[in-house]
């Protein structure tokens, strides 16, 4: 059999990994019934939907065409892990508003089209949607500002 579609193909092998995934380590915990659902109903049901997904996608993989799989680019995957460490690395020692606005400028930079302006006003409002969700609408101490 040869493969028409390779995105279908490897989507469909990862949903069937997820689902498979998901049934495994969902027999750790007591199923219950559909009246009565304990924590493993649900990872169960969803994961077998997700596995079932998976073989429809991969079947039709070798069935309908569609188009070849891109080059993987590792530029954008390095600069945005880069980005979420410095996160990590500056929300202690300078507040949750510095490091949201070098989180997304920084993570910006992976991309091949990066404007400026648009840039500035995304990390702007981020901010100011960080602080209000966590640290007003949560209440959670985080330092906003160096000295503060």
């Amino acid at each position: 059999m040869k493969i028409k579609a390779p995105r279908d193909f490897w989507a469909g092998l990862m949903f069937i990994a997820f689902g498979l995934g998901f049934l495994i380590v969902s027999q750790n915990y007591s199923m219950g019934t559909a009246v009565r659902m304990g924590p493993a109903y649900f990872p169960t049901i969803l994961g077998g939907l997700l596995a079932f997904l998976g073989l429809i996608v991969l079947g039709q993989s070798f069935t309908v065409s569609g188009s070849p799989i891109p080059r993987f680019a590792f530029r954008p995957l390095i600069v945005i892990l880069i980005a979420i460490g410095l996160f990590g690395v500056m929300i202690r020692s300078v507040g949750l508003v510095p490091a949201t606005l070098a989180l997304v400028v920084v993570s910006s930079l992976g991309n091949y089209e990066f404007r400026t302006k648009e840039v500035l006003v995304m990390a702007i409002g981020l901010a100011l949607f960080a602080v209000g969700v966590f640290h007003y609408g949560l209440g959670l101490s985080f330092k906003l500002w160096p000295g503060h």
